[in-house]
C-alpha cells in the first residue's frame, strides 16, 4: 500500500515488522498443536505522517476468521463489566437513549447491547449484528433480535435510532470501507447518532506496549485519523474522548450537514512510532529478562489470555521455556491453549499446584480486581504491574 487508507496521503513509514505472527489471537485452540499450527502473517505497522492513521500494510484478509470458536469476551472481569454499566448509564441518562431502536455492529455475543435494552425504563429495542454471534435469535420478549451476518447497506429497511460499533474498525483493513456502509444503512434515518469505540495507538505508543501491536487489528487510530475518517465517510463528529484509562477512544457523530473540514495535519504521531521502534527491540529483551529473573524464584504465569497475553506469549517465550502458563477469569477459555505457542490456559485456582510463584498483569486496570480475587482465594502468587518495569 502506498497510501494512507485514511486520508490518501503517501507520507508512510514503517515502525514495526514482525514475521510469522499468528493471524488471530482469540481463538479457541482444543490442544497445543493445534495451537503452534495456526496460520500465520506478517506485520508490517506503518503510520501516516499526515493524519497519524496507523494500519499493516500486509495485512491478508483470507487469513483471518471470525467465527463461533472466537472469543474475545471481557465481561467476565467485574471490572471491566462496571466499564460497560458506565457507558451504558451515559448513553441512557445523558444522551437520552430511550425508546430508541438501537443497532450495534459487530456485537459479540450481544452483551452491551443487551444492557442497553435491558437498562430500567430505557424503552429501548435492539438489532445485534454479527456473523461470530452464540446465541438466541431473539430475548427480552422480543425488543433483541441477533442477526449473524454484518451490518451493510442492504440493512436501510432497518431504521435506526442509534448505531454503536465497538471495537470492531481496528479489525477492518479499509476502514472508510466500513463506515461508507454504515453511512449507506441510515439512509432512512437521517436523525440517527453513532458511536463508536476503538484503542487509542498514541496510547500504545506513549506507553511503549509491545503486546498492543497484533495481526487481529490491522487499523489503528489517533483521535485526529479517527475524526477525520468519520468526517470522509459524511458524518460530523462531535466529540472524541479517551476513556478507559486512555486505551481507548470514543467518538460521537450524527449525520447533521456541516462545512467540509481540511485534512489536519498531525506529524507528532510519525515522531512517537519512530521513538517506539527504536525502543522495541530493547523492550522485548527486558521483559525477556524479567521473566527469566522470576523463574528463578517459581514458575512463572502471564495474566490475561487475551491479544495482550498471547501476543507477549509470542515475542518472549516462543518454545514455551520461560512461561508456564496464561491465567484467564474467562471460563470459556480454560483449558484451552494459546495460538501461536501452545501455552495452557488456566484458572487462577489452578495456580498454587503448577507452582506459579509470580504472575505477569497485561493490563493494569485490572490490578486490584485481580489482587483482591488471589487475596479472597489465599493464593500466594506475586502480581506484577507491567506499568512499574
Amino acid at each position: 500500500m502506498t497510501r494512507c487508507p485514511v486520508c490518501g496521503e503517501t507520507d508512510l513509514a514503517d515502525f514495526v515488522n514482525r514475521s510469522q505472527v499468528p493471524s488471530h489471537q482469540n481463538l479457541l485452540m482444543p490442544d497445543a498443536d493445534a495451537a503452534r499450527n495456526i496460520v500465520r502473517g506478517e506485520l508490517d505497522m506503518s503510520v501516516c505522517g499526515h493524519c497519524g492513521f496507523v494500519f499493516n500494510r500486509s495485512f491478508d484478509l483470507s487469513r483471518v476468521s471470525y467465527g463461533p470458536n472466537y472469543d474475545n469476551t471481557q465481561t467476565c472481569s467485574g471490572y471491566f463489566d462496571g466499564y460497560l454499566d458506565g457507558l451504558v448509564a451515559d448513553l441512557v441518562e445523558r444522551h437520552g437513549v430511550r425508546d430508541c431502536t438501537i443497532v450495534e455492529v459487530g456485537c459479540g455475543k450481544g452483551h452491551f447491547l443487551r444492557k442497553l435494552v435491558a437498562y430500567p425504563g430505557s424503552g429501548n429495542r435492539g438489532l445485534g449484528f454479527d456473523p461470530t454471534y452464540v446465541g438466541p435469535d431473539s430475548d427480552l420478549d422480543g425488543r433483541l433480535s441477533f442477526y449473524r451476518r454484518f451490518y451493510d447497506s442492504e440493512c436501510a429497511e432497518m431504521k435506526a435510532d442509534v448505531v454503536v460499533c465497538r471495537h470492531v474498525i481496528e479489525h477492518v483493513p479499509d476502514p472508510m470501507a466500513i463506515l461508507h456502509a454504515v453511512h449507506a444503512a441510515l439512509a432512512e434515518s437521517p436523525k440517527a447518532k453513532v458511536y463508536f469505540e476503538t484503542p487509542c495507538v498514541e496510547w500504545i505508543l506513549r506507553n511503549k506496549v509491545v503486546w498492543d501491536f497484533f495481526y487481529e487489528h490491522c487499523s489503528l487510530f489517533t483521535e485526529n485519523s479517527l475524526s477525520l475518517a468519520f468526517e470522509r465517510a459524511g458524518f460530523t463528529v462531535r466529540k472524541v474522548d479517551h476513556v478507559f484509562g486512555g486505551q481507548y477512544l470514543w467518538l460521537e457523530a450524527d449525520l447533521s450537514k456541516g462545512a467540509a473540514t481540511p485534512s489536519r495535519a498531525r506529524p507528532e504521531t510519525m515522531a512517537m512510532a519512530k521513538a517506539y521502534a527504536e525502543a522495541e527491540a530493547g523492550l522485548r529483551q527486558r521483559w525477556r529478562g524479567l521473566v527469566e529473573d522470576l523463574g528463578a524464584q517459581g514458575r512463572v504465569a502471564l495474566w490475561g489470555a487475551g491479544a495482550k497475553g498471547a501476543t507477549l506469549a509470542n515475542l518472549i517465550d516462543h518454545d514455551r521455556a520461560l512461561i508456564d502458563c496464561v491465567v484467564d477469569v474467562n471460563p470459556g477459555k480454560q483449558g484451552r491453549f494459546i495460538p501461536g505457542t501452545g501455552h495452557p490456559i488456566v484458572a487462577p485456582h489452578d495456580l498454587p499446584a503448577r507452582g506459579v510463584r509470580s504472575a505477569i498483569l497485561m493490563n493494569p486496570n485490572y490490578r486490584d480486581e485481580n489482587l483482591a480475587l488471589l487475596d479472597s482465594a489465599g493464593i500466594d502468587v506475586q502480581l506484577i504491574d507491567w506499568s512499574g518495569v
